[in-house]
């Protein structure tokens, strides 16, 4: 096991591909997205009517420590011109190097 960061972005799904070429960037090259994503922040509920005409995606990465500033660098400026949030975590990455073939 090893400590790695997790990122983990809600935006519109117009800046998806500008988001993902930040992380990239970053050497940040693996990812999940998750589209149609909902829910309810602080600003209310995301299902109104100018928010399912470009739905949300939710953007889940992992890297390593020194990765993430530039990381956040990147995608900050992103974040600030067309909304969305972006949360940082710690967690521990558990990689498994024997396949099941090789028992």
């Amino acid at each position: 096991m090893h400590l790695v960061k997790k990122i983990e972005i809600i935006a519109n799904s117009f800046e998806l591909g500008k988001i993902l070429e930040s992380l990239d960037k970053s050497g940040v090259h693996g990812h999940v997205v998750i589209r149609n994503v909902a829910g309810k922040g602080l600003r209310g509920t995301t299902e109104d009517l100018d928010m399912t005409m470009l739905d949300n995606v939710y953007i889940m990465a992992f890297c390593m420590p020194e990765q993430i500033k530039p990381a956040i660098e990147n995608i900050r400026p992103l974040l600030n011109k067309f909304g969305g949030t972006c949360y940082v975590s710690d967690v521990m990455e558990i990689r498994s190097v024997k396949c099941v073939s090789s028992l």
